[in-house]
């Protein structure tokens, strides 16, 4: 999930559980829901400041935000939402490293994030065992809008991406590849990013 609010721009926190291709809207009152098929994956609430009490509220603050919304939507005879708050961006660490048996620039890696070990297909140059990086989860939305999903490249399933400091909209130090992060960060503990 992620939520973004800018008041200059209008009134309108957007709600994004998952990106699609075709999406349907369905109007009601001061909520836009953004469907799938029959699944919401998103939501457009008016007036939002006065609808969900949003000054001086932290919307990254899901444990705040979510009861409000889905009490909100409650109001308009809107079933609640379920919504996935585990973190969708992770410190990983990549335990196993081979190359793509149909792609020479890409290598299919193991990364332990704690509660599972992940499938990512990497193409990072500078990717290898040991590392410790940061991984975003099938669910996450990058700061650039991507949506990660399971997918398949050249026939091998990857379930997530390893992420560098451009994908992370952090400050680019000029390395080409994965962000490779120090051993202060644990497995499993969830990555600020915003």
């Amino acid at each position: 999930m992620r939520l973004t609010y800018n008041k200059n721009i209008g009134d309108v926190l957007l709600v994004t559980l998952r990106k699609t291709e075709e999406v349907s809207y369905e109007h009601n009152g001061d909520i836009t829901l953004i469907k799938d098929g029959a699944e919401v994956i998103g939501l457009n609430i008016f007036n939002a400041d006065s609808n969900l009490a949003l000054e001086g509220t932290d919307i990254n603050d899901y444990e705040t935000m979510v009861p409000r919304i889905n009490e909100l939507l409650q109001k308009n005879g809107i079933e609640p939402l379920e919504f996935d708050l585990t973190p969708k961006f992770i410190v990983g660490k990549v335990i196993e490293k081979e190359s793509h048996p149909d792609a020479d620039k890409l290598n299919v890696t193991k990364v332990d994030v704690g509660t599972e070990v992940l499938q990512i297909v990497c193409g990072a140059p500078n990717v290898d065992a040991e590392q410790k990086v940061v991984v975003a989860r099938v669910g996450a939305v990058m700061p650039g809008g991507l949506y990660i999903k399971p997918s398949q490249l050249r026939g091998v399933d990857s379930n997530g991406m390893i992420c560098s400091k451009k994908e992370l909209n952090l400050k680019d130090d000029g390395v080409k590849g994965i962000y490779v992060l120090d051993d202060s960060y644990s497995v499993g503990e969830p990555f600020p990013v915003g």
